[in-house]
């Protein structure tokens, strides 16, 4: 029997699943050798026992956070697919806030008056502290980035089905700059999140003329003191750093980054 992996989203843009629905030639090799038992991009059917399960997402929601325990239980490993799942993205910004203030900013009083005590419109909108999905159950591995890269996609599945997982070294953006030849943003007199950043994304947006804003996560050993005071020589203020910081990582600068 084929092994049977499927794919699930919680709050993100799906853009990772995306991602790989635009890879036809790859789905085709790919049925060769799995069985897509669960694709709510691509098929309706479901499976009450899945090999590999790939989460797309973050948790917003208790009832999220139920589904998700419920595919941990039926899943034999489970593994994180890009930046919401693995670190929250951009919408762990709305920690900052409590949900009634959200509700309050996107709808105005009136209707946050009313999805907050209609029972029909609550449990749609009653959310929680947005979590990435290694803080509510057992992530077996977590494939970075906004999106996620399909090389390394694929570099995980086959050695998900060989048995083993692939190591991933810590090394930072700026390694990948060097290896395409970038010159560095820093001396086009701009700033990056390159130095403190998790690569693997062939610095992309370097080559292709922007900066790294920090998506694939803080690197666990960076020396975020002195990347701040690096940004601060730059002429950066200390809110400007702050944003910069949490566009992608305010859930990791929540938890304790300095």
């Amino acid at each position: 029997m084929k092994p049977r992996i499927a794919f699930f989203d919680m709050a993100s843009c799906e853009g990772c699943q995306l991602a790989l629905l635009d890879c036809e030639d790859i789905f085709l090799d790919l049925l060769e050798l799995v069985d897509i038992v669960e694709f709510r991009e691509a098929l309706s059917e479901t499976s009450p026992r899945i090999d590999i399960a790939f989460i797309e997402g973050s948790i917003h929601r208790e009832m999220d956070a139920d589904r998700l325990r419920g595919i941990r239980a039926r899943s034999r490993l489970l593994v994180a697919l890009g930046a919401c799942a693995c670190n929250g993205n951009v919408q762990a910004r709305s920690n900052l806030y409590s949900p009634a203030g959200n509700l309050g900013a996107v709808y105005g009083p009136g209707d946050r008056d009313r999805v907050q005590t209609d029972p029909e419109w609550w449990p749609l909108w009653a959310h929680t502290r947005v979590r990435p999905l290694r803080e509510l159950v057992r992530v077996d591995y977590e494939l970075r980035g906004c999106p996620m890269v399909k090389e390394e996609f694929l570099h995980l599945l086959k050695r998900l089905l060989l048995g083993s997982l692939p190591h991933t070294a810590a090394h930072a953006v700026c390694v990948e700059c060097k290896q395409q030849g970038n010159e560095c943003v820093f001396e086009r007199g701009e700033t990056c999140m390159g130095q403190i950043t998790w690569a693997g994304c062939h610095a992309i947006c370097i080559s292709h003329g922007y900066r790294c804003d920090g998506c694939r996560g803080l690197l666990p050993d960076a020396n975020l003191a002195a990347h701040r005071a690096l940004m601060r020589a730059r002429g950066l203020s200390e809110e400007t750093i702050e944003d910069r910081y949490r566009l992608f990582c305010s859930h990791e600068i929540d938890r304790g980054r300095p």
